[in-house]
């Protein structure tokens, strides 16, 4: 454990001494959000490349302490590609079809490391005289793990929302890790949580700086890789969904906005008020309240997460099914909620 303290300590100041490096960088070739009055309701513009900070922080840290195998180099290439991706993107220069096509490139590296949902109960099947392949499992891989990155770029809209839920997600993860003994993965759940503490002393209300694209694809990709290569069903079946609640936060985050959107009769790619943080503003809690009651939701479906690991099938169908209609009552209230809405095509 010293050498995982060490890790997360060095990660963190490495951030922490970054972050400002990116924002002055960001300042310098205007790559700044401004405020809109509607998504965007910052009184100055505020630079975005927080994530190339967080990323590097992470990286730097890891090198410095690890061995990298197969898999973490897979993990290494599929975020980076996704890190690129998401900068191109916020240089606003490149198409939707592109990015799709950028995103689906840095999920085919994270599956060609063999980073896939196993699926043993569902058979592979030969193609063309090929060895057998779990085409089913690929394929939910791939959903996920482009799922998970969307679903943090949806949450990042407000200061320190999508970087601190990432630090809880990336707790949750290395306890996982430390359970399976797979000290591989706890090198690189640690090494992230704490390059994200030291962005988020920059990016907290106020925040001086933000993720950007770069960032929440990034965070979204990695932790969705790391969800998947933990062991979760020694104990019970049901403890397979145990990666959808140690990434509850983010995958409500997508599920509610889209079913919202698509309840307005808008394209879920369009900008509009529906995330789970904007109307919790609108029920009159400050940007401070909105971020702590996320880290809680985050730190509560983590540790739910890990317990359904832990416990009988009982015990964790129980865990499960009262987590599943939480969350059911929970968007019921928030569809409730009125926001003001004016239509447009930005993406996110």
């Amino acid at each position: 454990m010293l050498r995982h303290a060490f890790t997360f300590i060095l990660a963190a100041s490495l951030a922490l001494y970054l972050t400002p490096l990116a924002r002055q960088a960001a300042i310098k070739f205007g790559l700044s959000s401004k405020p809109d009055g509607d998504l965007r309701r910052h009184t100055e513009p505020v630079p975005y490349l927080g994530g190339v900070a967080v990323y590097l922080g992470f990286l730097f840290a890891l090198t410095f302490v690890f061995d990298f195998d197969k898999q973490v180099l897979g993990l290494l290439l599929g975020s980076t590609i996704m890190l690129l991706v998401g900068l191109i993107d916020d240089l606003g220069v490149m198409t939707p079809g592109v990015k799709l096509f950028g995103e689906a490139v840095a999920v085919l590296a994270l599956l060609k490391a063999d980073i896939v949902i196993e699926l043993t109960f569902i058979p592979s099947l030969s193609v063309f005289g090929m060895d057998p392949i779990p085409v089913f499992s690929y394929v939910l891989s791939a959903f996920w793990l482009l799922a998970l990155a969307n679903a943090f770029n949806f949450l990042d809209v407000e200061d320190g929302l999508a970087a601190g839920v990432a630090f809880f997600s990336a707790l949750a993860l290395f306890a996982v890790a430390v359970l399976n003994h797979h000290a591989a993965i706890a090198a690189v759940t640690i090494a992230l949580a704490g390059s994200l503490l030291g962005f988020l002393r920059y990016n907290f209300r106020p925040a001086r700086i933000y993720l950007g694209d770069s960032g929440s694809l990034f965070l979204g990709l990695l932790l969705g890789a790391l969800a998947m290569i933990g062991q979760y069903t020694e104990k019970n079946l049901v403890a397979a969904l145990s990666p959808v609640l140690l990434l509850g936060v983010a995958g409500f985050e997508l599920g509610f906005t889209m079913l919202a959107r698509t309840l307005r009769g808008i394209p879920v790619t369009w900008g509009s008020p529906d995330h789970v943080s904007k109307r919790l503003r609108r029920l009159g809690f400050s940007v401070t309240a909105v971020a702590v009651i996320h880290y809680l939701a985050a730190a509560l479906l983590g540790g739910a997460g890990i317990l359904i690991m832990l416990v009988d099938t009982r015990i964790a169908l129980m865990v499960t099914s009262a987590v599943g209609v939480l969350m059911l009552v929970l968007a019921v209230l928030l569809l409730r909620v009125k926001v003001e809405w004016r239509p447009n095509a930005e993406r996110k």
